[in-house]
């Protein structure tokens, strides 16, 4: 199994322990990562907000950048996936705005051609590798464990990898094939917040206390998400969260990787789970 790795930003500033879990769970499973080292940020969801056409470019250029490996791109950020999804759709469907594109791909010798799958990890492993495949070597028996999926995997359904927006599946099952219990709640599709954070932080902080509350309330004793945005608002601003719903909370947000290597039999530090603010 060989993959384009788009890393995106926050494994390299916020949440680096998601590039360190995600290179130690590869290198377990036998999955070449082609970490595209050319890239750029893929704008987030505001970039488009600012200039349309530079982030199509943007991520066509990205894209590109796979489509010369002649390979599938994968990401392990929802927003990421969403961003870089929703612009492959665009050109594919607009061939006038592609070759606007292309005009401008051209002067740096690339050229988007709409070959290449935008897939997001955890779907990879669903659909590739088969979670009934992983390796367990530590099962995560009795552990209660609460799935939040996030906006921009499963939303819009148009441009998400098959789960249902509405009652999504995929990582209630890799929970399961883990050994642990998933725990069901009614928040786990709903929004964490986290791109609201720099207009609005005090819904950003509601919103993610409601989910966090939730979970807890339901008996789950951690939350896993396989957005590292959406880790960064249960995790790094989980004191906050707390202060906003006038509770204690205190449940350890794990990135995806981390959750899969601990049942892997990977060590905490490889995982760096000692980056993670709410301790496990």
């Amino acid at each position: 199994m060989r993959y384009a790795l788009f890393m995106g930003c926050a494994p390299y500033g916020a949440t680096p322990e998601v590039k360190v879990s995600l290179e130690a769970v590869a290198q377990k499973l036998g999955v070449e990562l082609i970490e595209l080292k050319e890239a750029s940020c893929c704008g987030a969801t505001h970039l488009q907000d600012y200039d349309s056409f530079l982030s199509l470019t943007l991520n066509a250029r990205n894209l590109a950048y796979a489509e010369k490996l002649g390979l599938d791109l994968i990401t392990v950020c929802n927003t990421c996936r969403l961003v870089l999804g929703e612009a492959a759709a665009k050109l594919n469907g607009d061939s006038a705005l592609r070759e606007r594109v292309n005009e401008k791909l051209a002067e740096i010798g690339l050229r988007y051609g709409g070959t290449t799958r935008v897939r997001h990890l955890l779907y990879v492993l669903l659909e590739d590798y088969g979670f009934d495949n992983l390796p367990i070597a530590k099962p995560l028996t009795g552990v209660k464990i609460a799935p939040f999926y996030g906006c921009h995997n499963i939303r819009p359904s148009a441009l998400g990898e098959g789960d249902d927006p509405f009652r999504p599946r995929a990582l209630d099952d890799l929970i399961a094939a883990l050994g642990a219990t998933a725990v069901d709640y009614d928040l786990k599709n709903e929004c964490c917040g986290f791109h609201t954070q720099m207009q609005a932080s005090e819904t950003t902080y509601r919103l993610s206390g409601g989910i966090l509350a939730e979970a807890c309330d339901r008996g789950a004793e951690l939350i896993v998400t396989p957005c590292p945005l959406c880790q960064l608002s249960f995790d790094a601003q989980q004191a906050n969260a707390e202060r906003a719903m006038q509770r204690p909370l205190n449940i350890p947000a794990l990135h995806l990787t981390q959750l899969i290597g601990i049942a892997l039999g990977i060590d905490a530090k490889t995982l760096g789970l000692h980056k993670n603010i709410v301790a496990l």
